[in-house]
């Protein structure tokens, strides 16, 4: 895919999210169905620990449950008016315009989550936004994201509007992860307790 055809992807996504923020948000699901990885991830974290929140959005429901569990919550997101929501849900907070793909903020992080947001670069993408997550997280911290079930790519949807979706296979991601000094702590294609959502974990290596 040429770098044009890769611009125009990341700004069609961009602009489904600037344009349908709060139809989006309306109806995201707040039936926290994501409890059980939610629940694992935080367990591997220190009390009071920083979490990365990539693609942020509005912040409902998944850095609601950091903010509530004590954790110190820097979100980013490439859509203003998904950083404008939260900014207005918690204006105290640390929500910055930032694109993973060319994520470097000079800080690192006991925890990184990519809900619902990873999925949305293409392979070539994913296999570099591995690598910058890495170097944002701290030596025994973790990583959680969702992915696709096995290689391809999809369409989804955001109320309503077709969205770019791709995955590497769960074997791919184990290597770049341990090429990076991430060690696969967990993976669940298409877990029924969770959405059907393909969910995957890793930890730092050096605990």
């Amino acid at each position: 895919m040429s770098n044009s055809a890769l611009q125009t992807l990341s700004s069609t996504t961009r602009d489904v999210y600037e344009q349908n923020a709060a139809a989006y948000d309306a109806q995201r699901s707040r039936a926290m169905f994501e409890a059980g990885w939610l629940t694992r991830f935080t367990a591997c974290l220190p009390a009071g620990g920083r979490v990365l929140d990539l693609g942020c959005g509005a912040g409902e429901p998944i850095a609601r449950w950091f903010i509530a569990e004590g954790f110190r919550v820097t979100g980013v997101d490439f859509a203003d008016a998904m950083l404008d929501m939260v900014r207005a849900r918690w204006p105290q907070g640390d929500w910055r315009a930032a694109d993973m793909r060319t994520l470097d903020l000079g800080e690192t992080f006991d925890g990184i989550i990519a809900w619902d947001s990873f999925f949305h670069l293409t392979v070539e993408e994913q296999r570099c936004a591995i690598h910058r997550m890495a170097r944002h997280l701290r030596i025994g911290g973790s990583l959680l994201f969702t992915v696709g079930p096995d290689h391809g790519e999809r369409s989804g949807s955001v109320a309503g509007k077709s969205v770019y979706h791709a995955s590497l296979s769960p074997a791919e991601y184990a290597t770049l992860l341990q090429d990076q000094g991430l060690r696969l702590t967990g993976f669940l294609a298409e877990d029924p307790e969770c959405d059907s959502h393909s969910v995957m974990m890793a930890r730092k290596n050096g605990d």
